[in-house]
């Protein structure tokens, strides 16, 4: 179980800077997904190719007829599908980590030793201890509040952050192709399910399947179980991608294209600073 508490940690640094949605996507994520996959799963899948019964003492025969039924195993996909769908996640709190870790380069007044000392270094930057992005965040803040004349505000969560700074942010952008990303990372790992499995576990499997001389009869062990198992993973899918297309629809359609109009439009020496993975406030 180690490696899952591994990703429940680094989904945990997801779940700070996400936008609501976002958080009740990983909510999802990880009571039906994870908890599913890690415990309920491992006792109904632990002897579904030893309890495949095929009527044949024909050398390999058994061994192909259930390659033939199931050409890779259902909680082993769906752990490619959660580690998959996590990814873009993982990346862009890594990308969003990596940025606010470091003093902006902007003009107004500079850094407090304070505020520099809350920077990350080699020795306090962990993915666990990712908290220090909040003072990271609030010192970039303080310095755009400061140099347009306004009163520095509390720290805020990723989420305000990305509203306040607009479709020209990096950060707000890089937010929203990771949110296009993990959307059609959903769809094509629902439609795979369904290609694969279907929507029901079968009792019987013919198998006409090489080298076996003829049509052979295979039996599936616990097949009601592992259909409301199929059935439950696809009714999850299908709401992670509702509750991905309401993240993109929240974040607003309107200022995704604007974003894209705005990096088409935007002066060489504007991409540039882009490029250096700060938050660039636009002007209203």
């Amino acid at each position: 179980m180690t490696e899952w508490t591994l990703l429940k940690r680094l989904l945990d640094a997801v779940h700070h800077h996400s936008t609501m949605i976002g958080r009740l996507w990983l909510t999802v994520m990880v009571i039906f997904r994870l908890l599913i996959v890690a415990v309920a799963t491992e006792d109904v899948y632990a002897d579904e190719q030893e309890m495949f019964v095929c009527n044949t003492l024909q050398p390999g025969c058994s061994t192909v007829c259930y390659d033939a039924f199931a050409p890779i195993s259902q909680p082993r996909f769906w752990v490619f599908h959660i580690i998959s769908v996590s990814t873009p996640s993982l990346c862009f709190i890594v990308y969003t980590w990596h940025s606010l870790s470091k003093p902006p380069r902007r003009r107004g007044p500079p850094f407090t030793p304070e505020a520099y000392a809350r920077s990350c270094d080699s020795d306090s930057c962990s993915i666990r201890s990712h908290q220090h992005l909040g003072h990271s965040l609030k010192d970039v803040l303080e310095v755009c509040q400061d140099h347009q004349g306004g009163e520095p505000g509390p720290t805020e969560p990723l989420t305000r952050t990305l509203r306040e700074a607009g479709s020209g942010g990096v950060l707000s952008k890089c937010y929203v192709f990771h949110v296009c990303l993990r959307a059609l990372l959903e769809v094509g790992f629902v439609a795979a399910q369904w290609k694969l499995f279907g929507f029901r576990v079968p009792v019987h499997f013919l198998c006409r399947a090489r080298p076996c001389s003829q049509p052979v009869d295979c039996f599936v062990s616990r097949p009601t179980e592992k259909t409301v198992f199929l059935l439950f993973m696809f009714c999850v899918g299908v709401f992670c991608i509702v509750l991905n297309l309401l993240e993109l629809n929240h974040l607003g359609w309107k200022k995704i294209r604007r974003a894209v109009v705005l990096t088409e439009r935007a002066p060489w020496g504007r991409r540039a600073a882009a490029r250096g993975g700060h938050l660039d406030f636009v002007p209203a």
